[in-house]
């Protein structure tokens, strides 16, 4: 009897952890529930449904301006660049960084280099800029081409704070993205309030000369003249946009005859060492007759690490509505620009400037490569 209790008991024992172990496997089965929490699905600017990781620990823009965005929000998380960086940018990037590969992208005639990209593999990539059907079609095809969720951010100027919130939102980097998001909201209302202040006729008439001769130019309607209207100038360029917008739009050819013509009060060019024609304005004999040009009113655009006004048009613009807002107009935008230029350069490249590397940037000599 007393055998056959303990078979019994045996037996229920054996019962019970089988019971237990089958519920064990039960929880191990439930890891879609798992798996379902690791990504999360979200609508980027272009209105696409893309899935991506709850945590994002590592990101590549597919373009210049996504990259400084991405540097300038989270760099940690920077996998690679998309284009090499010139010397006079390494110079205001953290040593860090500097070394990261240049993995290629997609923008202009460029092509990325799938093949390095997916050695990295990283947990997104994005796109920021202009959004229109064809980077739309892109991102698609390379979102299915290398297997990683390809997000569209749109950037316009005066909305580089809502694309600020979203990278934040989307990277996990919110308390970061708030402090530029805000940087920008705070600057871009505050140079719009001044320039209401501007009366129409004292408004300045301004050539934008970009391209190796100066002979080309970005007409109304393109991304890259709006650090210009909105500081309150007017952009002389008269003439048929090129390209389908946005940032297909620009380097638009123009004549000599168009530009003397136009007669700008005020022309702003690339240094030379970015491809453009700023000391070729002042001494070249065909461009003498200009007004601006006569009323030494060429002036040299900042481009270190970045070029404050325009290409690639990203954040490095916010700093270019403070500088252009007081250069064109210095008794509405009366800012210490050493103050703002450091201020800036702290908060969005992680780089103390000195005071003379400031007024270096602000200086008119062209700048050393």
């Amino acid at each position: 009897m007393h055998e056959k209790k303990i078979s019994c008991l045996l037996g229920l024992t054996i019962i019970a952890l089988l019971v237990l172990s089958l519920a064990g496997c039960g929880q191990t089965a439930s890891t879609p529930a798992d798996q379902d929490a690791a990504t999360r699905t979200i609508t980027d600017m272009a209105g696409r449904s893309v899935t991506v990781p709850v945590t994002i620990k590592t990101a590549f823009s597919t373009n210049p301006i996504g990259a400084i965005a991405l540097y300038t929000l989270c760099p940690d998380k920077m996998v690679g660049w998309n284009y090499e960086l010139r010397p006079d940018e390494k110079k205001f990037i953290s040593p860090e960084y500097q070394s990261l590969p240049n993995l290629g992208g997609w923008y202009a005639k460029n092509t990325g280099n799938t093949e390095e990209l997916l050695k990295v593999k990283p947990d997104v990539l994005i796109n920021l800029g202009a959004i229109n059907n064809t980077e739309i079609s892109n991102a698609d095809k390379i979102q299915k081409q290398l297997g990683i969720p390809v997000v569209l951010i749109d950037a316009p100027v005066t909305g580089m704070d809502k694309a600020l919130e979203f990278m934040g939102d989307l990277l996990g980097e919110k308390t970061r993205a708030q402090e530029l998001a805000d940087y920008c909201r705070n600057t871009i209302d505050d140079v719009t309030a001044k320039a209401a202040q501007i009366p129409s006729d004292q408004r300045v008439r301004v050539y934008y000369a970009e391209g190796p001769k100066g002979l080309e130019t970005e007409p109304d309607g393109s991304r890259h003249i709006e650090t210009l209207q909105v500081v309150g100038g007017i952009n002389v360029a008269e003439v048929t946009q090129q390209g389908a917008g946005g940032m297909n739009a620009g380097q638009t050819p123009v004549s000599m005859e168009q530009v003397l013509s136009w007669n700008p009060e005020v022309i702003l060019a690339w240094q030379e060492n970015q491809g453009g024609f700023y000391q070729g304005i002042m001494s070249d004999p065909a461009w003498q007759p200009i007004k601006a040009v006569q009323q030494h009113r060429v002036y040299r655009i900042p481009n270190a690490p970045y070029n404050w006004f325009d290409r690639p048009p990203s954040v490095n613009r916010i700093i270019g509505f403070k500088w252009l807002g007081n250069l064109l107009y210095p008794e509405v935008f009366n800012y210490d620009m050493v103050t703002e230029v450091k201020n800036f350069y702290q908060k969005f490249y992680h780089y103390d400037l000195s005071d003379e590397q400031a007024k270096a940037l602000l200086s008119q000599e062209p700048a050393a490569n």
